[in-house]
């Protein structure tokens, strides 16, 4: 724990420190200081300006989310269990991993308007496809000598299901899951700038037309810096029930 925080702590300095020099150089007009823009994250969040728009950016986030993983997981159970499954219903997460899924979004439109369905659906169409692979793929690359030897004992499917399949492929079904939540939170800002700009999207594509450069960097700080506690949340979480499969790293 005090390596891996040491290492997070020298990246962010490393990348603020660079932002404040690029900034003060400056590489472009554009491109605001480290401090303007933590400035502005800070005039933003004393104003409750930043608090109101993540109370709409976080509706479309968080229920895309949810149905994501629990579908996502679910969907890649089946294909990795199955192969029949695999046969039917890989090819076409495959392609939407593969496709230009910002195109799709003015169908969405057509479809289901500009509400929060839309913004839901986008960011399920970013998030899921990867969530899918990852469980199907670890899935599938069980060790079958693993299940061979649960069979052996009499453990039921459920039992090698519960007990061996889903441990052995949490790694890489939590990988999926980070980046499914990465993903996700893309599709959220996406849709919020092409459907129609509420919350964090809405700050973005306003401070950019009055050239209020630091406030566009910082609502783009605040959404990445949510996006890595989410993504710690979820390492903590796979930590607590998956303990074991806890490496570490191949230094150690």
């Amino acid at each position: 724990m005090q390596r891996s925080l040491i290492i997070k702590l020298s990246s962010a300095v490393f990348v603020f420190g660079a932002w404040e020099i690029a900034g003060r150089i400056p590489v472009s007009y554009a491109f605001p200081t480290f401090i303007d823009s933590m400035a502005a994250l800070a005039r933003m969040s004393l104003d409750g300006s930043l608090l109101a728009a993540y109370g709409e950016t976080l509706q479309p986030l968080v229920v895309g989310l949810i149905i994501s993983a629990f579908a996502g997981i679910g969907m890649g159970l089946a294909i990795g269990l199955n192969a029949k499954s695999e046969w039917l219903f890989s090819p076409i997460f495959i392609v939407m991993q593969a496709a230009p899924l910002a195109a799709l979004i003015p169908i969405l439109v057509m479809a289901y308007g500009i509400g929060l369905t839309s913004k839901v659906a986008v960011v399920c169409i970013m998030a899921m496809p990867v969530i899918v692979l990852n469980t199907s793929s670890a899935v599938r690359n069980t060790p079958v000598s693993m299940k061979e030897m649960a069979t052996s004992f009499l453990a039921t499917k459920r039992d090698v299901l519960l007990k061996i399949v889903i441990p052995a492929a949490s790694p890489v079904i939590f990988s999926g899951l980070r980046l499914g939540v990465s993903a996700g939170f893309i599709g959220a800002i996406l849709a919020e700038l092409k459907i129609t700009p509420t919350g964090v999207g809405d700050i973005i594509t306003y401070s950019r037309s009055i050239a209020d450069y630091a406030s566009m960097y910082a609502a783009i700080f605040s959404i990445i810096v949510l996006a890595v506690v989410f993504l710690n949340l979820l390492e903590k979480l796979e930590n607590i029930l998956f303990a074991g499969n806890n490496r570490g790293y191949v230094s150690d």
